[in-house]
């Protein structure tokens, strides 16, 4: 691919393409155009996707990137002109599948892009049903598998950031005089008798907020809204035969992106309008958004579990390995354990939380299982862990409430 030049895509658009720039990670919008980064060590090849639709199996247009013009360091980095907001985009990585030496690189793979503020199509999202590991595969590694998987994934969302936020402002009430309800943002509304018009959702939750303000509180709690995939389990109901689905929401896929399910409407993007008019309704009622989050681990799991991101993006950075790396070290009990004080890693969780922060005005977070922040690589218990003083010293997230599940 030269420096610059255009390619066909959905056959009457003409795309522009330049090297773009390693900064900031994820899409964004700049002058002219949009620019993807995304962070892969040891990837030997780096391939940008985009669909027509999320729910399409075949991608509308391919971009190759080559090392000379798109990487800087270990970020790939490609600018395109030409495209739109609801565009629908994944990354394939090709490198070492070595896991004896800590390395899941999938080629047929589709890889959520870990910055994605927003996913679409989830209820297609099928993995565990679909794209089981086969049992002829070496070690029955899920990661080793070559099924192709895009018809069964969700895929990531370019998305606008515009909003009318009508001068909404941090409420900090202080800790003495805080009063949490911890919620689910479905099940306090689903059943027929919360009376309200949309259930399950952030909307539905929006016609609580006067119920919320005659209990008295000042902040609601609300268990995970960042994108998981409900659909991951494969266990029955034994009374029913009914698959069971993740209601809870503690493995989390998209840590950047909020629940698509949790939406009222379906139209693209829907979910970050409708979780930011929470945010402002609840503020203006006097009540604070505190997020229960959960970097300790991530929808992967262990070592049979499906490649949907960092797995296949970097494996030996972004998780603790044990000492046969092709295991993981598995101090959550889910599977994986998230290298949480590798300085990649470090900055990934601050970046997650200045834009929960900063973008979407959220007030404060409770980390699930917070000691996990603190080991090193090994899995030990640091005394003073890089994260966490980094989370108690930022500029940014020094001003919210933090809270930490021992």
């Amino acid at each position: 691919m030269a420096e610059k030049e255009k390619a066909i895509m959905h056959k009457t658009v003409i795309l522009e393409i330049g090297p773009g720039s390693p900064q900031p990670f994820g899409v964004h919008e700049c002058c002219d155009g949009f620019n993807f980064a995304v962070f892969s060590r040891h990837g030997s090849r780096v391939t940008l996707l985009f669909f027509d639709h999320p729910h399409d199996s075949e991608p509308c247009a391919r971009f190759v990137l080559e090392p000379k013009y798109h990487r800087t360091g270990d970020v790939w980095h490609i600018r395109l002109h030409g495209i739109r907001h609801g565009q629908a985009y994944a990354w394939q990585v090709d490198g070492p599948y070595t896991p004896e030496q800590g390395q899941r690189f999938n080629v047929h793979k589709l890889l959520i892009d870990p910055h994605a503020p927003a996913l679409g199509d989830t209820a297609c999202w099928d993995f565990a049903c679909k794209c089981g590991f086969e049992p002829n595969s070496p070690h029955r590694d899920l990661s080793f598998s070559d099924q192709e998987d895009s018809l069964y994934t969700a895929k990531a969302l370019i998305v606008g950031r515009r909003f009318d936020w009508q001068g909404d402002l941090p409420l900090r009430h202080p800790w003495s005089e805080t009063l949490i309800y911890e919620t689910h943002v479905r099940g306090l509304t689903v059943h027929p008798t919360s009376g309200v018009r949309h259930p399950g959702t952030f909307a539905g939750l929006v016609e609580k907020i006067p119920y919320l303000q005659e209990l008295g509180i000042t902040a609601v709690e609300l268990m995970p809204i960042q994108e998981f995939n409900e659909r991951e389990l494969t266990h029955a109901n034994p009374i029913s035969g009914e698959r069971l689905r993740n209601y809870w929401g503690y493995s989390t896929v998209a840590f950047f992106a909020p629940k698509e399910s949790y939406a009222s409407r379906g139209n693209p993007c829907g979910q970050i309008t409708e979780f930011k008019t929470l945010v402002r309704e609840l503020h203006r009622a006097g009540i604070e958004v505190i997020l229960d989050v959960v970097f300790n681990h991530t929808a992967e799991g262990d070592e049979t579990g499906p490649t949907l991101n960092f797995r296949g993006l970097d494996n030996r950075v972004y998780y603790l390995l044990a000492e046969n790396p092709r295991f993981y070290r598995n101090y959550s009990g889910c599977g994986n354990t998230l290298n949480c004080n590798h300085p990649i890693v470090r900055d990934y969780i601050l970046d997650c939380l200045r834009y929960w922060a900063l973008e979407m005005h959220v007030d404060g977070f409770r980390f699930d299982l917070a000691s996990i922040l603190g080991r090193d690589e090994d899995g030990r218990l640091l005394l003073n862990p890089p994260l966490l003083e980094r989370i108690a010293e930022d500029p940014i997230l020094s001003d919210v409430k933090l809270i930490a599940e021992a």
